[in-house]
């Protein structure tokens, strides 16, 4: 367990020491040096376009140029790429000399990626805290919450809010939902017992990033029957029956239907 914590510690310390930050949740932001990048001072769209498709691609092995331009620009050619790259190396590195290698952008023949060693994304820090959560629950409680509680106060909204239509980015979005969705129900299912009303509160964030997440209204019925709430544990389960039938045509699973049979028999 000690290595998970020092993980979460040198994740912390990442985000403090780290010379360029960059926020995708929510809204997109990037702080170079801990001054905040301006609008003006990306240029074209296409500049933001090439640095969020490698945020988004992070993961993956270094990206041929072909497959950035086809996933970009369909209309594109080796200039609009060329220009792009060049914005996006002199916006995070602006007093980098001429003929030297880029710092933050890996580059191998014609295929690149960012070097996340060097750059902080809120996104990539979300799903590490995540990992560490997921890791020390059931070992230690006191490091699943505090990772846990770190990938939430990441979490300002949806993934690249922008580019909300774009093929390239829905993969990293969906991941993304299903991560905080589950460090919230996992968060409010480690604390139901000392702390009830936090797992409603928690329970809804869920509920708000999805109405259908089942888990999360299982969670609340919980909280309220520990709260005495009986009434307003029948009720939740009832407006979870309604949105299921509404989005989807189908009714609750046997696991929030048996805990309804319990509350029903209290």
């Amino acid at each position: 367990m000690s290595q998970l914590k020092d993980k979460l510690q040198e994740l912390k310390k990442f985000q403090e020491d780290a010379s360029i930050r960059i926020q995708t949740l929510g809204q997109f932001n990037l702080w170079r040096e801990n001054q905040k990048v301006e609008a003006k001072q990306w240029g074209r769209d296409k500049t933001v376009q090439l640095l969020q498709y490698l945020i988004s691609n992070r993961q993956r092995h270094a990206l041929h140029r072909e497959r950035i331009m086809e996933h970009l620009w369909e209309e594109g050619d080796d200039r609009d790429f060329k220009v792009a790259l060049h914005g996006v190396n002199k916006v995070l590195e602006p007093n980098r000399p001429s003929r030297t290698d880029a710092s933050f952008v890996i580059r191998q023949g014609v295929s690149y990626q960012l070097d996340l060693e060097k750059i902080w994304i809120d996104v990539e820090a979300l799903e590490q805290y995540v990992i560490i959560g997921n890791e020390a629950f059931g070992e230690d409680v006191t490091i699943s919450k505090a990772a846990y509680r770190s990938a939430i106060a990441l979490y300002q909204g949806v993934y690249l809010p922008n580019r909300i239509f774009e093929d390239w980015s829905s993969e990293e979005r969906e991941k993304t939902q299903i991560l905080i969705l589950g460090a919230y129900v996992i968060l409010a299912e480690i604390i139901l017992n000392e702390n009830p009303l936090e797992s409603i509160r928690l329970a809804q964030c869920a509920i708000a990033i999805d109405k259908t997440w089942e888990d999360a209204y299982r969670l609340q019925m919980q909280a309220y029957i520990i709260k005495g709430n009986r009434p307003q544990a029948i009720k939740t389960y009832q407006k979870c029956a309604d949105v299921l039938e509404e989005e989807y045509g189908i009714d609750p699973l046997p696991a929030t239907k048996n805990l309804l049979k319990e509350i029903e028999s209290i």
